[in-house]
């Protein structure tokens, strides 16, 4: 309780972003009315960013639905009961279950963020029967997860940066400072930057822009979009030639270092700067910086990812950390070990198989990954007809007509379709589109401990925050509605969800008693009366590298001690993990897979292309959080979509500060507001990614007020794809930029 008002306060661990930051707050009833960043908490330590210290107007935004939504005759929506919305679905759902491969399904990066997803997504995917399911992933992180996959055996459990031990740390494609950090777990990167600098560290950004992130750098590279895998060849080429390889150090379980270093030799610094757009000596510099700390580590984020090359730049990013010595080592790359356990922890009892490339697209024959179908084939898949058209689907938390490429198709697409179901806490540009809208609980509903993210993680901890309000009579949480929705699916709609819960933790308890060297029945006992995801939790955590094995080691971690510790469990640094930690067949590291290196070729070609165009290039916003937070979250400064350039090339075409111009690919053409900034690179102009909240139907009056720009319409879903993992390329776009008059005439 607050003393001096009299209200609840508790503890949340933030499920915005992948910082997942501990927050305190503060109830009125059933309001939040106040948030303040945690300042016990063992991960974030009092830091929060403005998305987290907005959860009460998230929670408290006007415009999100409270109650299920039905489509009406004339094409708005009513509000209806959720007998009233199930008793719809199933009546229209199961029929595109009927025909194997006719309904899809897409969640979106928040569904991440939660226990029920985690836990019950793959109940609903494997009542449907489909293998076409699609999320960001396929946009934003693939080429990063087929690097680690080729490498270590495992696209999730990833390689961390050392940040905190770090002497060298070199971030491309990344902007930390306003993202937070991504694909690692580390909240308040500020703080944790100038305590790099302040104990003698080197820190060097790798990017177009001087981003915010790379003003308090100690070098920054504005490099040409699209050419970090030329970038990181050039110092990997002069730390070979200059013999900076610190082979002393390169763990035993790596092979093919020799046949790497040879493969650089044709991509010296003075062969790949023109083409990066720098000097070469800024390479060598980065090169012998790198090669000769005592500990120094890369990471790459999203603009390596989304980019033609995206999977060979990763690749060399991990490479570059090896062959300096710096894979498993304090200060370099490491590997989490998550309290819940996972892909990185669980034993392996035959060879892996690599999840990637199992099945294809049934329209352009693209290859799955993790489970999933590239984002690119979504609305092909539906407009294209012949058997195993996508004819339904299911949405959960994502906005696909503002987070695929090509928003035009998408929303063709999706206006096609003969029926589809979203969980989603707004009417948007996806959502408008549904028969059935069903709406999640408030965020303080839920208890939170970040299963996937903790992969992330660049200490281990172990977190995890309990409901602070119990659902209303009128709200569902979203693993009772992903089980309806299984139960429909399978046609057994008369079961119960605590009946197939009940199901689901069988399986579950089986699985946890064999990791923990138990009897099933002792671990049925142990979760006690716990039901939904926190019984499946408690499994995890007591069968996880920290657990108490249901019994068998007394002090060992369950979900009864965390609720113990509200600000969380430390259980150290990251500590050397190799070869357990590997999970590819023969559990070593080869540095050349040929899947990758037969790509080298395509990339030694690009050198020789003309730079024609403007290259278009995606930027984060500090407020924002893909499209789904900027109705209650609006950006403070008014043009938070203009198009950013640099004075030269606003001046060679005659442009000014202010102007309205029009920006256009080979896709399409959208408006914005022009901003000359002299913190962009010559050549490279920049807008921010999920805006374009317009056309009929939306219910996000406050984000329909300042719509932005589209930069997904005007991105290439056929042609322009990455060439191993098919995703779309967001950055380097080729793009021309028009005074909007001059575009009319």
């Amino acid at each position: 309780m607050s003393a001096l008002t009299g209200n609840t306060v508790g503890h949340r661990i933030c499920p915005l972003c992948e910082s997942t930051c501990g927050l305190l707050v503060e109830l009125e009833g059933r309001r939040v009315v106040g948030v303040s960043p945690n300042e016990d908490d063992l991960l974030s330590g009092g830091h929060s960013c403005a998305k987290g210290l907005g959860l009460g107007r998230i929670e408290g935004d006007p415009d999100r639905i409270r109650s299920p939504l039905l489509r009406t005759d004339t094409g708005g929506f009513r509000e209806a009961t959720w007998d009233e919305a199930f008793a719809e679905i199933n009546r229209r759902l199961p029929e595109f279950v009927a025909d194997a491969g006719s309904c899809a399904i897409y969640h979106g990066n928040p569904a991440a963020h939660h226990l029920d997803a985690t836990f019950y997504l793959g109940e609903l995917i494997s009542a449907v029967g489909t293998r076409n399911i699609y999320s960001p992933a396929s946009v934003d992180t693939w080429p990063k997860n087929l690097a680690h996959m080729l490498l270590y055996g495992g696209g999730l459990g990833l390689s961390l940066p050392d940040i905190d031990r770090t002497d060298y740390f070199l971030v491309l494609g990344s902007n930390p400072m306003v993202s937070n950090g991504s694909t690692v777990t580390a909240p308040g990167m500020e703080q944790r930057l100038r305590v790099l600098r302040e104990r003698g560290g080197t820190f060097v950004v790798v990017d177009p822009v001087r981003t915010r992130t790379a003003e308090v750098a100690d070098l920054h590279v504005p490099i040409r979009p699209g050419t970090d895998a030329l970038f990181l060849l050039g110092v990997l080429s002069a730390i070979a030639t200059e013999g900076l390889t610190r082979r002393d150090r390169v763990p035993e379980v790596v092979d093919g270092l020799d046949e790497m270093l040879t493969l650089t030799a044709d991509y010296g610094p003075d062969v790949v700067a023109t083409a990066c757009g720098i000097d070469a000596e800024l390479i060598r510099t980065v090169a012998r910086g790198f090669a000769g700390a005592p500990s120094a580590v890369a990471h790459s984020r999203i603009g390596t990812c989304m980019q033609e090359f995206g999977t060979l730049a990763n690749w060399l990013v991990e490479v570059l950390t090896i062959v300096t010595g710096n894979l498993d080592r304090p200060g370099g790359a490491m590997f989490s070990l998550p309290p819940a356990g996972g892909q990185n922890t669980w034993p392996v009892s035959r060879p892996p198989k690599l999840m990637f490339d199992r099945w294809r697209s049934r329209v352009r024959d693209l290859p799955e990954a993790m489970g999933e179908l590239p984002g690119v084939c979504f609305a092909e898949e539906i407009l294209t007809p012949g058997p195993g058209r996508t004819r339904a689907l299911i949405t959960l938390a994502g906005n696909p007509a503002r987070s695929l490429p090509n928003s035009a198709a998408i929303e063709r697409a999706l206006g096609a379709l003969d029926f589809m179901v979203s969980i989603d806490c707004y009417v948007n540009e996806t959502t408008r589109y549904a028969d059935v809208i069903l709406p999640p609980p408030p965020l303080v509903t839920r208890g939170h401990h970040d299963v996937t993210l903790a992969h992330f993680q660049i200490r281990n901890v172990a977190r995890y925050t309990p409901p602070l309000l119990d659902l209303a009579d009128d709200e569902r949480a979203e693993w009772q509605i992903l089980l309806r929705l299984a139960a429909i699916a399978k046609g057994t709609p008369e079961r119960t969800v605590e009946e197939i819960d009940d199901d689901v933790a069988v399986i579950a308890t089986r699985r946890a008693a064999k990791l923990a060297g138990c009897e099933p029945d002792a671990a049925a006992i142990a979760s006690g009366s716990r039901r939904g995801p926190l019984r499946l939790l408690d499994l995890r955590l007591r069968s996880g590298p920290y657990g108490d094995r249901f019994g068998l080691e007394p002090t060992g971690l369950t979900l009864e001690l965390l609720e113990q510790k509200p600000d969380g469990i430390d259980y150290g640094p990251l500590t050397p993990r190799l070869p357990e930690v590997l999970r590819t067949p023969d559990g070593r590291v080869n540095l050349v897979p040929p899947m990758i290196t037969a790509d080298l070729p395509r990339l030694r070609a690009s050198m020789a292309r003309p730079v024609d165009n403007l290259l278009l290039i995606n930027r984060r916003q500090r407020r924002g959080m893909n499209s789904w937070l900027h109705n209650a979250l609006p950006q403070p400064d008014g043009g938070q979509c203009a198009l950013m350039m640099d004075p030269h090339d606003a001046e060679m075409r005659g442009l000014v500060d202010g102007d309205r111009v029009a920006v256009t690919s080979s896709t399409n053409t959208v408006h914005a507001e022009l901003r000359v900034d002299a913190a962009m690179r010559t050549g490279v102009v920049s807008m921010p990614h999920g805006w374009g909240h317009s056309g009929p139907g939306l219910r996000t009056p406050r984000s329909e007020a300042v719509p932005g720009s589209n930069y997904n319409a005007l991105v290439d879903d056929s042609t322009e794809l990455e060439a191993l993992t098919s995703s779309p390329i967001f950055n380097g776009v080729p793009v021309s930029v028009t005074r909007l008059s001059e575009e009319r005439s």
